[in-house]
């Protein structure tokens, strides 16, 4: 169990990793978009399992964790997406079809919250769009 507890956190990591990715991807994080993610982690994420991280908190918070961090240190959205990419590729039996549209849904929630999606935020969704179709 306590490695699927591990395997779970993981993937609620490399979920805020995809989403600030998504949200990076016109090399600028807007309130409006970190706003979009944390109601859709409240309203969607923590019905997702009962994972708990190891002080008892929902381990969706993990997501919004992540972001936070990754948008505090600025870290290259790119190495984010790529991250999440090597990790569905190495656990894609953890990503159900629901998993999935939920996926698509907050990433095109968070790309739409602020002026609508532009180039590059377009191009990092038919990316992940790709990517999760396989």
């Amino acid at each position: 169990m306590k490695n699927t507890k591990k395997v779970g956190k993981e993937l609620y990591e490399n979920l805020g990793k995809l989403f600030y990715a998504i949200a990076m991807a016109d090399s600028r994080v807007h309130g409006k978009e970190v706003s979009k993610l944390r109601s859709f982690i409240r309203k969607y994420w923590l019905e997702v399992d009962e994972l708990e991280d190891e002080y008892g908190t929902d381990a969706a918070f993990q997501i919004e964790s992540i972001f936070d961090w990754s948008m505090d240190n600025d870290v290259d959205s790119e190495a984010c997406y790529d991250d999440f990419k090597d990790f569905y590729k190495d656990n894609k039996g953890m990503f159900s079809a629901f998993i999935k549209v939920l996926i698509l849904d907050t990433a095109n929630a968070i790309s739409n919250s602020f002026s609508g999606k532009n180039k590059a935020e377009l191009v990092m969704l038919g990316k992940l769009e790709l990517l999760l179709k396989e």
